[in-house]
């Protein structure tokens, strides 16, 4: 096998992204630490050394063990044993050489035995390992949730758990129930004050938890007695070590079978609150979904990469009329869009990656100390793109996932719908993606609202105005027409003050803003690196012009009193 941060250039070149060095002045407090702990930076340049030694240990390790053990934990998967989950053997080792290389709490802060790394190098992580096995992205990444603690929980709380974390246990978010899918308003789990024993009790039944069977679960609980909405829900903390918690069943899945989603049993389970009561979904669950969002993002990214490397390597190979089939037109288009449409979902992913770092990071200096006026408005203007982006590149980026595994199974012909082939893995481990952490319909919902406000259009501009070698300005112009196309649609159906007809035109403005900021970070990336990223920002580009013509066709042509026609009720 080989190492998964090495033999990738595009990773290196998102790590050093220019705002890295905002991103690591604000995450190190311009290096206060250094005398505190040997381990800790002590300028710019130590810090993305040692972030570039952990990505290559990283890679290392999920080259070398998580990879090679991908097919057996995809066949054997976990099973229940009394009421427990019993990992593959392959899981366990995985987790075992990836708690013992120090990945663990990696963006967790040095006080809680982190390693105080920014989230790009967290979400780089994630990405080489949903190249390996998604199903394992699903269980190391979930120490994102150790994140949500940090923001909400107490100090107490941080110092009981957060360590944990760091050494190797794992989490779980525990929200979904029989009854309360994507309408979370609806959890009915119950949480009761135990006086005597001054705590919490939790009483129901949660399904669909991704591992499910963690050592410390985040739960979302209905405290407040006679509600019915989300104003009655609160975030619980519940300790595996404390019992009261029982796995009923595990889901017997298409896909990342290795990550074990379980039916889990609260029986006067003991609870610690996080947070204030009322605000679990309100505040903390909307906190915790973007960052799984952002999670899947990277599972996304990484499977579109593993899809690329087995097509070409196919392609390259198969040999049929005498030739490899990789000469065939209609063969080497689908590689590189595959190769295009992956560049493009890593482009968006690390740049709402660094989004989210900036203001999250300025949001927890502001409990140390008060923000200067400029630092506000920088946290303002990061937040808001980092609520714009998450929406936006989670769905872009797992319907990539689908159709370029999709593509990499046709590539491969018979023999990728058999299991000598690891595409048809790939494939099933991809169709969850765009489904959990809010289906690609519900970050339509949620990225029209900056459609509509002109947050996309706004940000287009600034990638607009960006000096780039002249070799690009073709692409640039070509660029600046698809926004002038985006700036009559957007009126277009937002005038007509019809919900209903903005809503069923939702789906294809968003994509349009897709393909077009899509489209702009692949060109700052060519700018940057065009040895790496000027062929996919060209097929990108003309991809894109195909899809927003066809969606201003669409629209231009569509009858709002046709909307009957769609309906089937």
């Amino acid at each position: 096998m080989s190492n998964f941060y090495l033999d990738n250039p595009s990773l290196r070149h998102h790590l050093h992204h220019p705002l890295m060095r905002r991103i690591v002045e604000l995450r190190e407090r311009n290096y206060a630490e250094a005398e505190k702990y040997d381990y800790a930076p002590f300028d710019f340049e130590d810090a993305m050394d040692s972030y570039e030694k952990v990505m290559e240990i990283a890679g290392d390790v999920i080259g070398e063990i998580v990879a090679p053990n991908a097919e057996d934990v995809d066949h054997t998967g976990p099973s229940v044993v009394n009421n427990r989950v019993v990992y593959a053997p392959g899981t366990v080792e995985n987790l075992k050489a990836t708690t013992q290389a120090g990945l663990m709490g990696l963006s967790m802060p040095r006080r809680y035995n982190g390693l105080n790394f920014p989230m790009v190098a967290f979400i780089m992580a994630s990405d080489m390992a949903a190249r390996a096995d998604a199903g394992f992205c699903n269980l190391w990444a979930l120490q994102d949730c150790a994140e949500t603690l940090y923001e909400f929980g107490d100090e107490a709380q941080k110092q009981q758990f957060i360590p944990r974390v760091c050494a190797g246990e794992t989490m779980s978010m525990d929200l979904t129930e029989p009854d309360a899918g994507s309408d979370l308003q609806a959890v009915m789990l119950r949480a009761t004050y135990d006086e005597a024993n001054d705590c919490w009790r939790l009483n129901g039944v949660k399904r669909f938890i991704t591992n499910g069977d963690s050592d410390i679960h985040l739960v979302l609980a209905r405290s407040e007695e006679g509600t019915k909405d989300g104003r009655g829900l609160s975030m619980f903390i519940y300790d595996k070590r404390d019992g009261g918690v029982n796995v009923r069943r595990i889901e017997n899945k298409m896909g990342i079978k290795g990550s074990p989603t379980c039916e889990l049993t609260y029986k006067n389970a003991k609870a610690q609150l996080c947070g204030s009561r009322r605000l679990g979904l309100i505040k903390y669950v909307m906190s915790l979904m973007n960052g799984a969002r952002l999670g899947i993002m990277a599972q996304a990214t990484g499977l579109s990469e593993a899809a690329y490397r087995e097509a070409i390597a196919y392609a390259r190979d198969r040999k049929q009329f005498g030739k490899a089939i990789i000469e065939f037109p209609a063969v080497y288009e689908m590689i590189a869009n595959i190769k295009a449409k992956l560049d493009a979902s890593r482009a968006i992913l690390y740049e709402t990656s660094r989004f989210v770092d900036v203001y999250k990071i300025l949001e927890d200096i502001e409990k140390e100390r008060k923000l200067a006026p400029e630092e506000k408005e920088e946290l303002k203007k990061y937040k808001k793109l980092a609520d714009a982006f998450t929406p936006l590149g989670k769905a872009m980026n797992t319907e990539y996932a689908n159709q370029n595994t999709y593509d990499c199974i046709q590539i491969h012909g018979g023999s990728g719908f058999m299991k000598d082939y690891p595409c048809e893995r790939y494939y099933r481990d991809a169709r969850i993606t765009n489904i959990y952490e809010g289906t690609t319909q519900l970050q339509v919902v949620a990225a029209i609202r900056h459609v509509l406000t002109g947050t996309y259009l706004s940000q287009m501009k600034v990638y607009q105005e960006e000096q780039l070698n002249p070799e690009l300005d073709g692409l640039k112009t070509r660029l600046a027409k698809l926004v002038e196309i985006y700036e009559q649609l957007v009126p277009k159906v937002a005038d007509t003050k019809d919900n209903e007809y903005i809503d069923f035109q939702a789906r294809r403005l968003v994509e349009s803003a897709g393909h077009i900021v899509l489209s702009y970070l692949l060109l700052l990336d060519a700018n940057r690196n065009p040895e790496e990223f000027s062929r996919s920002a060209e097929v990108y580009v003309t991809f894109a012009e195909a899809e927003v013509k066809k969606i201003e066709e669409f629209i231009n042509s569509f009858d709002v009193n046709s909307l009957k026609y769609y309906k089937q009720v």
